[in-house]
């Protein structure tokens, strides 16, 4: 979503880390109380904000998570999805939770729209072996129509971090704040390319859906799921207008709408 935001990024989380005026005054935990307490996690109420840490250059994407880590507000996790365009398929959020230290298992994770197909599959099952707690949600095509994609998308992630067991200290999001989370949170432009915790999430969500529209290419030949994952190609708009919408297509998207015909659970080619 959106372009790399390292600096905006980080500029954000200093903002996020600073110390509260109550603390500053004398009632509230300073830095240096803040430090003594460590390895314990923090929790901060009533609107306080966070002792200021220093954003030091880590490895890994780790910068972010690092300095929250520091600041006593973690574990980090981070949350992404996978298919607010297409105009067919669910709509799939992922939050993940990854260990404070980088692991060079994790070396080549990056936002899961510049790896390749093949990494993505190498990079699943190792996201979900080495990470704290991961969660995967799917919103259908229908429940989609019935409350908005955004709206969707929202419901998505709160679902999934409310899933992570153990439960985060904080929360980033790709792109957009998410309001309604249990702890304090984040939006990161270009987040999957600079938080790993985001990467990971994206990873999760991207592989979860691509194989969701592999199979739902057996349940319905001929509109090319396999290889479009329900996003406006040409080939899928040509099986569109031809073949008429399935079940799985999203009725609120004007070119389904346009079709004029009505989805059912058997329309397929021939």
């Amino acid at each position: 979503m959106g372009t790399s935001g390292n600096g905006a990024a980080q500029g954000a989380a200093r903002d996020g880390v600073r110390r509260s005026a109550a603390a500053r005054a004398g009632g509230g935990a300073t830095s240096k109380n803040a430090k003594a307490q460590s390895g314990k996690k923090i929790r901060w109420e009533g609107g306080d904000w966070p002792p200021r840490v220093v954003m030091r250059r880590a490895g890994g994407l780790r910068t972010l998570e690092s300095a929250l880590i520091r600041g006593g507000l973690g574990p980090v996790a981070g949350v992404d999805e996978a298919g607010r365009g297409p105009s067919a398929g669910p709509l799939v959020v992922a939050a993940c939770l990854l260990p404070p230290k980088p692991l060079p298992a994790l070396a080549g994770l990056d936002d899961s729209k510049k790896l390749t197909e093949a990494v993505r599959e190498e990079l699943f099952p190792v996201i979900q072996r080495v990470a704290l707690a991961w969660r995967v949600v799917v919103i259908p095509a229908w429940e989609i129509d019935a409350i908005g994609i955004h709206v969707a998308n929202i419901e998505g992630m709160r679902r999934a971090v409310a899933g992570l067991d153990p439960a985060p200290g904080y929360v980033l999001s790709d792109g957009f704040r998410v309001p309604g989370l249990p702890v304090p949170s984040l939006p990161v432009i270009g987040g999957d390319a600079s938080a790993a915790c985001i990467a990971a999430a994206s990873v999760l969500a991207k592989v979860t859906r691509d194989r969701m529209m592999v199979e739902l290419d057996g349940q319905f030949p001929g509109y090319g799921f396999a290889a479009h994952k329900g996003y406006n190609t040409t080939e899928h708009t040509e099986a569109l207008n031809r073949l008429g919408p399935t079940s799985e297509h999203r009725r609120s998207w004007r070119n389904v709408r346009e079709t004029g015909r009505v989805a059912t659970d058997t329309a397929y080619a021939g």
